[in-house]
């Protein structure tokens, strides 16, 4: 079923690629998401105990990303035939291609139980995603996706050196000569200390670029701001989450060496300070995907904040993963309709959303209260019980700065997104022929349901995945 579940996607990815017809090849992307979805609901509904000497096995951490990758790619899936019929102007066999090789290294990602199979997962999602950002194919767009290609290349081989070092504290050690995390995390007692420390510090400065913690994150405003919304919610929701994946089976490890303390404070360091320099950069920012891709470094910052926290701010975080990816999608979609039906997505020229657009305006409207953690949205509970964390933990100055940030957060977002749908829309947009149907604002609908759902009632086996998840930690007591 592992398998099945990789190569799925890429046999999806093939047929898109001998199509011939741009107008019939994005059918393949919800035929191939919608399969993978299902593939993903049975391995889920069979979870069992982890195999020894397995390098591709579905854990319950892994079943939460998965699910969270795969209800993702099929929403956006079903929203990409619809955008790609507006975008005729453009080929798209590169870029349906892409979307599922994507998914099937997410897939892969996911799945690996080995400290260098992971290490090549996660750069077979770089080189399938870069593609996607220069879809525009104009300079900013380029300049972009070399941008991108770069600071995570960089990030990436700092993530391989960091695998390097974390191997050689386990030889020194003397433990079983294993890179499956079972392994290591059973024989982490004997690692060598100071190797082990340093190799966490290269780890975490390397996937934490490809998650966009500050000061990694320098790719993410020209990337999300370039690449079409479809793609920048793959990579906002589905991207950084298979990163933190990545960081949290690494975290495990050193936890389990006795390195913990030393961990979690690099992690409450790095939150709080991605926290605060999306703070800083949201106030009067004018573009509305480089205000999202600002979102991301934010969210991000929680993420490694609640496992700083530890305890019950494992399990939150956990949970923020799903509710900051299918928030994301409700964004990042509902500003790619506000961008084709104004030609713009600066605020200077954006305005009066909810009268041109009030399925999409009000779509993004509520999915900037749900992002920012309002009541009765998902965020709320999971970025809730971050901050129950670090109260019932004593830790009062991380929860003061966590509040304040978030409301300089709620402040800076919020003068830009009532600027773009309060208003009078300007000639040009009701000129636009542009306008919303059920295509086009159906797959954001249901990630909204989701989002609401979320918040007023958890389904009994994601609790249980989550609880599991996080027991792995200790994160349950």
């Amino acid at each position: 079923m592992e398998l099945a579940l990789i190569l799925v996607p890429l046999a999806a990815a093939a047929v898109a690629l001998l199509l011939p017809s741009d107008r019939t090849r994005p059918l393949v992307l919800p035929v191939g998401a919608l399969a993978h979805l299902a593939l993903t609901g049975v391995t889920l509904a069979g979870l069992g105990p982890l195999a020894h000497g397995v390098w591709l096995q579905l854990d319950p951490l892994g079943g939460v990303t998965l699910g969270l990758v795969s209800v993702l790619f099929s929403l956006c899936a079903l929203y990409a035939p619809g955008y790609l019929r507006l975008r005729i102007d453009r080929p798209n066999r590169v870029l349906c291609a892409c979307l599922l090789v994507f998914l099937s290294a997410a897939t892969l990602l996911v799945l690996s139980q080995h400290l260098g199979l992971l290490w090549v997962a996660v750069e077979a999602t770089t080189l399938a995603t870069a593609p996607l950002v220069y879809f525009n194919r104009n300079p900013r767009s380029i300049e972009a996706t070399w941008k991108y290609l770069m600071i995570a290349s960089v990030g990436i081989a700092l993530a391989l050196l960091g695998s390097f070092f974390l191997a050689y504290s386990a030889h020194l050690g003397g433990g079983e000569p294993s890179l499956l995390f079972k392994a290591l995390i059973e024989n982490a007692g004997s690692f060598s200390r100071p190797w082990l420390r340093a190799g966490f510090v290269l780890l975490l400065v390397g996937y934490g670029t490809k998650m966009g913690l500050a000061p990694l994150h320098t790719w993410k405003p020209d990337v999300y701001g370039e690449a079409p919304g479809v793609v920048g919610a793959l990579l906002a929701g589905g991207l950084t989450s298979c990163a933190f994946l990545a960081l949290l089976r690494v975290y495990r490890i050193v936890d389990a060496a006795g390195e913990g303390a030393f961990a979690r404070g690099l992690l409450v360091a790095l939150g709080l300070l991605s926290m605060a320099v999306a703070a800083v950069l949201m106030v009067r920012q004018r573009d509305l995907k480089r205000m999202l891709a600002y979102s991301s470094v934010e969210h991000m910052g929680i993420l490694v904040l609640g496992v700083g926290l530890g305890g019950a701010g494992i399990a939150g975080a956990i949970l923020h993963t799903i509710n900051n990816g299918l928030t994301k999608a409700v964004l990042f979609l509902a500003a790619g309709n506000i961008h084709r039906a104004y030609r713009s997505k600066s605020v200077d020229d954006v305005a009066g959303a909810l009268v041109r657009l009030p399925l999409s305006g009000g779509l993004f409207l509520a999915g900037f209260f749900a992002i920012t953690g309002s009541p009765p949205f998902g965020p709320f509970v999971s970025m809730f019980a971050i901050l129950n964390a670090a109260v019932a933990s004593g830790r009062w100055l991380v929860a003061v700065l966590y509040v304040g940030l978030l409301a300089a957060v709620f402040l800076g977002m919020g003068a830009t997104v009532l600027a773009a749908v309060q208003g009078r829309p300007p000639r040009e947009a009701l000129e636009s022929p542009y306008q919303d149907n059920v295509r086009k604002t159906g797959p954001i609908l249901l990630a909204m349901a989701f989002v609401l759902v979320l918040g007023l009632w958890i389904p009994g086996p994601l609790q249980r995945l989550i609880a599991a998840s996080a027991a792995g930690f200790g994160g349950a007591r």
